[in-house]
């Protein structure tokens, strides 16, 4: 594809988005910027999740680790299951009887000033991190194929992307992300389809045959239960999936601002319920096509590996114009669906925890507030993707970066599970130091495990991060109710 295709296909595709913002977003209260005025039907919601849950990395990652790591990965979105069945069951009953906009709020309620204040920054933290993160993967991309070409800089680039999220989230913030969100979902998957569709083609099979094919192909192997101390082992990755859903999902204002905008708790429950199950297959298709990438390269002497497997793949013209047109339409569709409700959940986060504008302003000078918050975020996305590219060109620091939200989720798992599980009340004041420490005390043990335990922990960090925050709670729990 030429550079100049792939900008007209950009340029039409935020018309679109542009569009449904224009006729979602009418009012603009704060009401629907936060809470979609609790009208959304939850099979949108839930249609939407799927691909704000699976951003940019999953849609290039995911095909990429089936050549070394067979179809493990499998194994932790089975674990999601049962995470997403503990939201299901036990949160969401809790933020609908609450009538909570921002999650953290529970905290309040529960501890004090102190642990909300301390959960929503971990949030935000996290988000800012996580969110720019992912943007700045598929930035990269589309820096690579079309705007070098054009002589455009990075920081160009950035910046036009963060703006037109904000052009079209500003207004209506999470009622048009409902609306976006879906047609970014149907993008993606259909990116997905036509793409298993064109290389089964290629190597000479129907898609009748597909099941079969898989269960002959060597990297097709999904349970891996041998030895207990790789990363790959079951139990490891199927816990590992439970608490990350938890976490990720459950514990993230991100993805449950979208779970609160359902008319009531059972419209919530149904939602989780539909998004689980297409969710496991949606992810059993991407591993899928991790499969026929990795034949159709090794047949065509394509030496990518990796995150540059699909790209270099769907890029090529091989498999015809079709495909790599859907390819670019998914990967910012993958990339856009995750960025503007981070920036849409940001900004609720900033507004409502940390400023506490509810209780302070009248609905107006929210309103105000409110759109200063949206901009100075947008701003500090452009920042912070900026340092990723100029100031951490080491792309293994980039990696560490990523395991560092996992850090910052432990503090939340903690704190909740302590609030949920215990009657006890604690010393709020000296939570922030507890939030602190236990991620510190983690990234020591997990640096020297091997050495120590001769044991990996991977994705486990997290379990290990929530545990000594909830041990530090004991420790400052009030002797007295």
């Amino acid at each position: 594809m030429q550079p100049y295709q792939v900008l007209i296909l950009v340029a039409a595709y935020f018309a679109v988005l542009i569009l449904i913002s224009y006729f979602t977003g009418r009012g603009g209260s704060n009401a629907e910027f936060f809470k979609a005025n609790k009208q959304a039907p939850w099979y949108l919601v839930a249609f939407g999740m799927i691909g704000a849950s699976l951003s940019g990395i999953t849609f290039i990652s995911i095909p990429g680790t089936v050549e070394s790591d067979s179809f493990s990965y499998f194994q932790v979105v089975l674990g999601y299951t049962a995470g997403y069945a503990v939201i299901g069951q036990v949160l969401l009953p809790l933020y609908y009887k609450m009538n909570l906009t921002s999650i953290y709020t529970y905290l309040e309620s529960r501890f004090g000033n102190s642990s909300y204040k301390t959960g929503a920054s971990f949030f935000l933290l996290s988000r800012v991190v996580g969110a720019s993160f992912r943007l700045f993967l598929v930035a990269n991309v589309l820096q690579l194929i079309v705007f070098d070409a054009m002589g455009v800089p990075y920081y160009v680039t950035v910046s036009i992307t963060i703006l037109l999220i904000w052009l079209y989230t500003f207004k209506s913030g999470i009622k048009t992300i409902i609306w976006t969100d879906t047609l970014q979902t149907f993008f993606m998957l259909l990116a997905l389809g036509i793409t298993i569709y064109f290389i089964s083609n290629d190597l000479g099979f129907s898609l009748n045959n597909l099941m079969g094919y898989l269960a002959e192909s060597e990297h097709s192997k999904m349970f891996f239960f041998d030895d207990w101390k790789s990363k790959d082992h079951f139990v490891k990755q199927f816990l590992s999936g439970a608490f990350i859903a938890i976490v990720m999902t459950g514990l993230d204002q991100d993805m449950m601002q979208k779970n609160l905008t359902c008319r009531t708790l059972k419209d919530a429950q149904k939602n989780m319920f539909w998004f689980t199950i297409v969710l496991v297959f949606v992810n059993f298709l991407f591993l899928t096509l991790g499969v026929l990438l990795t034949d159709y390269a090794e047949i065509n002497g394509i030496t990518e590996v990796r995150d540059d497997l699909f790209p270099a793949i769907a890029t090529s013209g091989d498999l015809g114009l079709g495909v790599a047109i859907f390819f670019i339409l998914g990967l910012i569709a993958a990339a856009y669906s995750s960025a503007d409700s981070a920036l849409t959940s940001l900004t609720t986060s900033f507004s409502i925890d940390i400023l506490d504008i509810e209780k302070r302003y009248d609905e107006k000078k929210q309103v105000r507030i409110r759109k200063q918050i949206h901009v100075a975020i947008s701003v500090l996305l452009i920042l912070v993707m900026l340092a990723f590219k100029y100031a951490i060109a080491d792309k293994s620091v980039i990696n560490k970066l990523f395991q560092f939200a996992g850090y910052t989720y432990g503090p939340l798992l903690g704190l909740y599970a302590f609030g949920l599980f215990t009657k006890w009340k604690i010393k709020d004041k000296l939570v922030p130091v507890i939030a602190i420490a236990a991620p510190v005390l983690s990234y020591i043990i997990s640096i020297n495990s091997l050495k120590w335990f001769g044991f990996e922990f991977g994705f486990f960090i997290l379990i290990l991060n929530g545990l000594l925050t909830f041990l530090g709670l004991i420790l400052v729990r009030r002797k007295h109710h």
